[in-house]
């Protein structure tokens, strides 16, 4: 007897059916909602960060003599430079606005980071470099100021 389309399929057989069911529904996902969560979440990191280091500056000049101790570049230096930083990269990944730029930025923050001050906590950093990469190779999505701003201008993007 040999099988034919009308025939149940072996339990294996539908579970492989069922699981391309599923990975259809995933595929239908827009990228822009992951574009969209990934600047929102890493964004918000870094605003975090900014808005700790902004609530006791004295406290922010002390982590940048004694704890972090970046090489070559005085504290007093350092920390407006890195607050500045988090600050301008979370704005522009949060608006979608020179989004790839404020991921560059935050790429930079977080590769001082690992490698002067707690290269440790690589799972944490390269959780934020894969999602502040998808933004640098594919943009802020559809939901983002950049694309509007193409929009206008009458450009792809």
């Amino acid at each position: 007897m040999s099988m034919t389309h009308a025939m149940p399929a072996s339990g294996f057989a539908a579970a492989v059916v069922r699981f391309r069911r599923i990975i259809r529904l995933a595929d239908a996902i827009p990228l822009s909602i992951a574009q969209l969560a990934g600047r929102l979440a890493v964004g918000y990191v870094f605003w975090q960060s900014a808005q700790t280091k902004l609530a006791s500056w004295p406290v922010t000049l002390q982590l940048f003599a004694f704890e972090y101790k970046l090489p070559l570049i005085d504290p007093a230096i350092a920390a407006p430079l890195a607050t500045t930083a988090e600050i301008t990269g979370a704005v522009l990944l949060a608006l979608g606005l020179f989004a790839r730029f404020g991921a560059l930025i935050l790429l930079g923050v977080t590769a001082t980071i690992q490698i002067f001050v707690y290269p440790n906590h690589w799972l944490d950093h390269l959780l934020w470099a894969s999602i502040l990469l998808l933004i640098l190779a594919r943009g802020p999505g559809v939901v983002s100021l950049d694309k509007i701003a193409c929009t206008l201008a009458g450009h792809r993007g």
